[in-house]
């Protein structure tokens, strides 16, 4: 796969320089709610994950990708998951590992390069994603870029002892 470049960013294949930082972002107890993780992630597995990143989404079922500042350093990472070959549709995520590459305009630019990826190569018609109702930061940022509020799914994830509503988004390629 080639490098897919936006104007901060570059989305780039897992190498196998990645595993730290893959591993210490899987072990963040913090995010596990948002991936229905349960139970930490050993090196080992993260590494074969690395090994068989190559597999072809249409196989694989999903897609992770670095993203990375023009120096090559890893700030977090991209996902298509939930591949659908026949309705032609995926799920989206995407973290930023450091809080202090937040809000710089990088994960905008990821999801913006993903977009048109998933839309002019892959030819999906949809992308959708999931939200938990108070994560204002991921809310603003999927609809600054087209994601529109579909619906919500009532008290959804039980994290710290409470329920949380997810609300759904979808973008559509016209």
């Amino acid at each position: 796969m080639v490098n897919l470049v936006g104007d901060k960013v570059i989305l780039r294949a897992l190498e196998p320089g990645d595993l730290d930082i893959l591993y210490n972002t899987e072990n963040k107890i913090d995010l596990w709610y948002v991936s229905d993780t349960v139970t930490p992630f050993s090196k080992h597995i993260l590494k074969q994950y690395i090994d068989e990143s190559h597999r072809d989404i249409y196989d694989a079922k999903q897609l992770r990708l670095a993203i990375c500042l023009p120096d090559n350093a890893v700030i977090g990472f991209i996902d298509l998951f939930d591949f659908n070959a026949q309705h032609r549709r995926a799920g989206i995520g995407l973290v930023i590992v450091n809080e202090l590459n937040r809000s710089k305009g990088y994960a905008k630019d990821a999801l913006k390069v993903l977009i048109n990826y998933s839309f002019s190569f892959l030819q999906l018609h949809q992308l959708y994603c999931d939200i938990t109702e108070d994560n204002n930061d991921s809310l603003n940022l999927f609809k600054s870029v087209g994601f529109n509020e579909i619906g919500v799914k009532k008290d959804w994830v039980y994290t710290n002892g409470t329920y949380k509503s997810v609300l759904m988004f979808q973008i559509i390629n016209a």
